[in-house]
C-alpha cells in the first residue's frame, strides 16, 4: 500500500497514539492542536507537527489541508471544536475524514455532516472489557452483530497439548460455533489451521463465534481433564 497523507487533529492520548502508530507505518502525518506543549511533545513522532486553530478555515488551507488523502478529527471533549473542524475538513474537500466521538448525540452529529468513519474508543473499550471481563485469555473483541464477534485469543497453560478440536473449535462456518481463523505462535502465522492442531501456551488463536462460545472457552479445560 502506497505511503498516504493523513492530517491528526488533537493531541491527547487518542490522537498521539493515531499519529504514532500512522507514522510509524510509514505515512506522512501532519499532527495538529492548539497547545503548543502537546505540539512540542509529538515532534520525532510525526512528519509534521505544527499549532494551529483547528475551526479556522484559513488556517487550514494554509496547512494545504485539502491536498491530505484523510484526516482524524482526534477532539474527545470539545464537541463543537470536533463538529467545526469535521464541517471545515468536508467542505475543504478531504476524501476521508474520520472523527472521534464522546456520547452517541456527538456521533450522531457528525455522521450527519457527512463524516466517513465516527470512532467511541469508549464504548469500544467498555465492549471489550465485558466480553473479556470473566475470561482473561479473550485480549481483543470486534463485534460482527449481535452476540457474535471476532476475537483474539491467548492459550493459557492449562491447555498445553490439546487440539482446536478438543477445546470445541470447528469449520462449519454454517454452526455459528468457535470457528479458527488463523493461529499465531511467534512470528509464524497459520491461516484456518486444522483442528488436529496441538497448541501451546501463549499461542494466538484468532476466532470467530458466538458470545456464548467464547465464554465456554474458559470451561474447556474442565471437560478435557474428565
Amino acid at each position: 500500500m502506497a505511503n498516504k497523507q493523513v492530517a491528526v487533529i488533537g493531541l491527547g492520548r487518542f490522537g498521539v497514539s493515531t499519529t504514532q502508530t500512522l507514522y510509524n507505518l510509514g505515512h506522512d502525518v501532519l499532527a495538529i492542536d492548539r497547545e503548543e506543549d502537546r505540539v512540542q511533545s509529538i515532534v520525532g513522532q510525526s512528519t509534521y507537527a505544527i499549532a494551529a486553530e483547528c475551526t479556522n478555515e484559513n488556517a487550514l488551507r494554509d496547512l494545504s489541508i485539502q491536498d491530505y488523502d484523510a484526516a482524524v478529527v482526534a477532539i474527545g471533549t470539545d464537541i463543537v471544536s470536533s463538529v467545526m473542524a469535521s464541517v471545515l475538513l468536508k467542505t475543504l474537500g478531504v476524501p476521508t475524514v474520520v472523527a472521534r466521538a464522546k456520547d452517541t448525540l456527538h456521533a450522531n452529529t457528525l455522521r450527519r455532516i457527512g463524516v466517513d468513519r465516527v470512532i467511541q474508543p469508549e464504548e469500544e473499550m467498555g465492549t471489550r472489557l465485558a466480553h473479556s471481563l470473566f475470561n482473561a485469555n479473550v485480549e481483543e473483541y470486534l463485534e460482527i452483530t449481535n452476540n457474535y464477534g471476532v476475537s483474539r485469543f491467548r492459550v493459557p497453560e492449562k491447555f498445553a497439548g490439546t487440539t482446536l478440536e478438543q477445546l470445541g473449535f470447528t469449520t462449519n462456518r454454517d454452526s455459528y460455533g468457535l470457528t479458527p481463523l488463523a493461529m499465531c505462535r511467534g512470528r509464524k502465522v497459520t491461516l484456518n489451521p486444522a483442528l488436529s492442531t496441538s497448541v501451546k501456551p501463549d499461542d494466538f488463536v484468532i476466532v470467530a463465534a458466538r458470545d456464548s462460545g467464547l465464554e465456554s472457552l474458559d470451561t474447556a479445560a474442565l471437560v478435557i481433564e474428565s
